[in-house]
């Protein structure tokens, strides 16, 4: 992506400690221009160009913002527009005069308290999107429709993918309304299941996106090219506004995950495989027996795999450390480094899964918290984590405590720095069978726990005909049974403040059959957060028919893209074709 000419400009980076920046930076080093970390307040006023990526929770964001002293400051740098700046996602949302996320306290604002106050710079506040009308959080790839032609644009095509223009990668619950006061600001607009919000905002040389251009592909990196180029050759500030189509509308695409099952093999050498029903290890078969373990499953090296998918078009790469509940994370440095150089070429948003949960060093005696391996994962490289074990138990406290909401299990601590985006909830449930509705048992752990029974199609019954089932989930990778239901796990998370579900099935793994639609619509019907649907994939059309049947927001897959039996480019082409939009352009 670099050029050889050197650069007339260092990027002054504002990195206030909170979520995956290392991308970012990666985004901006690739294009070929200097950086520089922002750790003074005295710095602001002769920097270059800033870019403040903020991710997390706006109270994080402002909270630091003040303490440092670098509100003041910005405000200044901000004040005629002349100065050049590119806020991303929080760094947008910052530049408001307002918003309702939290009050003062760090509350949510229900209406009781002021609603915490930004930088004041544009006019409006931030509000949440309505759950009721759509899944929250806003997570995926979604067009833009132009209001002003501007030179950060110049190498991005508004008519790539018609109304959609290039997709970009937004993940956010909170959005700024389009009005009177910021018209002018207004750079690009999105819609949401109907909702329209300002997706960029441009006035001088102040651009800010809501969007995340560094997990965009080639057209993110394209837009902070363009951005920069403009700051270097003078043009930033020369922006036309255009006419602007009222009934012009996005869409949301739906996403295709791929994901890695990543552990050590028998040789100590970190490798990418992938279970049957769970079992990693090939079969032996020697002295004409099969025992079921032979080696691990050795499917390739994880940055290469990634990589590789990264430039087929996948729209995000999901790590899975699947040997993780055997040690603790902060010590796990292959994973972490694996992370770290995937980082450095996959600019859409990688997911890390394995180990997120507090535990105790052995030999140190050290405590961490779920918090503080989380945030080890984010500073790696990563922009999502995916808690599977702590989240079942986390559950089962909910439920035993009468809904108590503690503010110490993994989902909260995480959620309260990084945002709920940021916590993905992974469920391994397995179907226990049903004569009648009326067998299901109750719950060995709590009155208040209720295990949903689900009708199983024809096709699905169970060995001796069952039309029922509920889904008891498991932790430590399948190992463990637990009586609760994958329906309650999934509720109780979303009410802890987790932001996306990622629903696998142990029946359906690895065996190519498609996805567990029976309960893909049962756990997309009774939480309002976006579930990724996992387990089962064989060919396109189960791709097809999970979108069409279930309503999930993203599907997931592994195996067969590793063996290269199916595409990424063949899934999308299939979706296309049946009216099911998808981000086609590649990487």
């Amino acid at each position: 992506m670099t050029d050889s000419l050197p650069k007339k400009v260092t990027v002054s980076l504002l990195d206030y400690g909170a979520g995956n920046v290392r991308s970012v930076r990666n985004a901006i080093t690739s294009l070929g221009y200097p950086l520089v970390d922002i750790t003074s307040p005295s710095q602001i006023p002769s920097a270059d160009v800033i870019v403040f990526p903020g991710v997390g929770s706006f109270h994080s964001a402002m909270q630091v913002l003040r303490s440092r002293g670098y509100d003041s400051a910005l405000k200044e740098y901000l004040k005629n527009g002349d100065k050049p700046y590119l806020g991303i996602c929080l760094g947008m949302q910052t530049l408001f005069e307002s918003s309702e996320e939290t009050d003062e306290s760090g509350h949510r604002c229900d209406g009781d308290g002021a609603p915490l106050e930004g930088l004041g710079v544009i006019p409006g506040k931030v509000v949440k999107f309505d759950e009721t009308k759509r899944s929250v959080p806003h997570i995926g790839w979604n067009g833009t429709v132009r209001h002003q032609q501007s030179r950060a644009m110049r190498y991005l095509d508004e008519h790539a993918h018609g109304e959609n223009g290039e997709e970009v990668y937004f993940v956010h619950s909170y959005y700024a309304p389009l009005g009177e006061g910021n018209k002018e600001w207004v750079l690009t607009r999105t819609t949401y299941e109907g909702q329209e919000f300002v997706s960029s905002v441009q006035r001088g040389c102040v651009v800010a996106t809501q969007f995340h251009p560094e997990k965009s592909g080639v057209t993110g990196l394209n837009f902070i090219k363009g951005f920069l180029e403009s700051v270097e050759d003078g043009t930033l500030a020369q922006t036309t506004p255009l006419p602007v189509n009222p009934t012009a509308h996005t869409t949301l695409v739906k996403r295709i995950v791929v994901a890695l099952d990543v552990r050590s093999n028998d040789q100590g050498d970190l490798v990418v495989t992938k279970g049957d029903q769970y079992d990693v290890r090939e079969s032996d078969e020697s002295n004409g027996a099969s025992t079921g373990r032979g080696g691990v499953r050795n499917l390739g090296k994880p940055v290469a795999l990634a990589s590789r998918y990264y430039r087929e078009g996948a729209d995000e790469i999901a790590f899975l450390n699947i040997t993780s509940f055997r040690q603790g994370v902060i010590e796990d440095m292959p994973m972490l480094q694996v992370l770290e150089e995937a980082s450095k070429c996959i600019f859409v948003p990688l997911t890390v899964g394995g180990g997120i949960r507090s535990y105790e060093d052995k030999e140190s005696g050290r405590t961490y918290s779920a918090l503080e391996v989380a945030s080890r994962y984010f500073r790696a490289g990563a922009d999502k984590v995916s808690i599977g074990s702590d989240a079942v138990h986390a559950a089962e406290d909910y439920y035993t405590s009468n809904h108590t909401k503690t503010g110490k299990t993994s989902i909260e601590t995480i959620s309260q720095v990084y945002g709920v985006q940021a916590v993905v909830i992974s469920i391994d449930p397995k179907r226990v069978y049903l004569s009648s509705p009326s067998s299901v048992p109750p719950s060995s752990l709590s009155p208040n726990i209720q295990h949903t029974v689900v009708t199983l199609p024809p096709s699905q019954t169970g060995p001796n005909g069952e039309q029922y089932c509920w889904y008891q989930c498991t932790v430590k990778g399948g190992r463990e049974s637990r009586d609760i239901c994958a329906i309650s796990v999934a509720k109780a998370a979303e009410a802890l403040g987790a932001g996306e579900i990622m629903l696998n099935c142990i029946d359906m793994d690895g065996q190519c059959n498609g996805f567990d639609l029976a309960l893909m619509k049962a756990v997309r019907g009774a939480v309002s957060i976006p579930v990724i649907a996992s387990s089962g994939a064989g060919n396109e059309d189960h791709f097809r028919e999970v979108f069409d049947e279930t309503g999930v927001q993203a599907a997931l897959a592994a195996g067969m893209f590793h063996r290269k039996e199916v595409e990424i480019a063949d899934v999308k082409r299939c979706l296309e074709r049946n009216g099911i939009k998808a981000r086609i352009s590649g990487n």
